[in-house]
């Protein structure tokens, strides 16, 4: 390839990536993520929180998640002695909550019917949005006991780490796919306030 070519070609990169950052690329058809560009964050929107290992919160069994609402972060403990430390969002003032529950479904690009307490607030809410990059649930949503309120992607990853939500616990969609695959069914969630 010639240097000209070259150079074209790195040029238009530059000019698209802009255009891909904070967006998710979707395939309708198999509800995969696309990735546009290859190395540069897979046309998904990324937390603004890195995820990284820490040692485990003690007193907790390996594979439980533990929610700390007042720091805004999920940890799932390993069997090592360490955690997985992720950014999430939280329920703002007076939607927030606590308790010991388990992941009861797990469902990928999941349909989103806001409960009618939320359409009460919020009358201009769809009744109903399919599953895909605008729904609000995002990649992947785990449900929490017999409660309305699930771990969740979104698809404003710039509200991680922030008290937003009507008490649900939001995830970048990258993040929340990778608890996703961690964990089963079953599993004991911890929710501190």
């Amino acid at each position: 390839m010639r240097l000209g070519a070259v150079l074209a070609v790195a040029g238009l990169i530059a000019t698209l990536s802009p255009a891909f950052a904070g967006k998710i690329m979707f395939d309708p058809e198999t509800k995969e993520i696309i990735n546009p560009l290859p190395g540069r964050g897979g046309g998904m929107a990324v937390s603004p929180i890195k995820r990284m290992t820490v040692p485990a919160p003690t007193g907790y069994k390996s594979g439980t998640i533990i929610v700390n609402t007042t720091e805004r972060r999920l940890y799932l403990v390993q069997a090592d002695g360490t955690a997985l430390k992720y950014g999430i969002g939280v329920g703002r003032d007076g939607f927030q909550w606590g308790g010991t529950h388990s992941i009861t479904m797990k469902k990928e690009w999941p349909d989103w019917r806001p409960p009618e307490a939320m359409l009460k607030r919020r009358p201009d809410l769809p009744r109903f949005m399919p599953g895909g990059p605008n729904n609000p649930l995002g990649a992947r949503a785990m449900y929490l006991g017999s409660t309305i309120y699930r771990i969740h992607g979104s698809n404003e990853p710039q509200t991680i780490g922030q008290a937003v939500s009507s008490g649900c616990f939001r995830m970048a969609n990258e993040d929340v796919m990778d608890l996703y695959e961690r964990v089963n069914v079953g599993t004991r969630v911890v929710i501190l306030r």
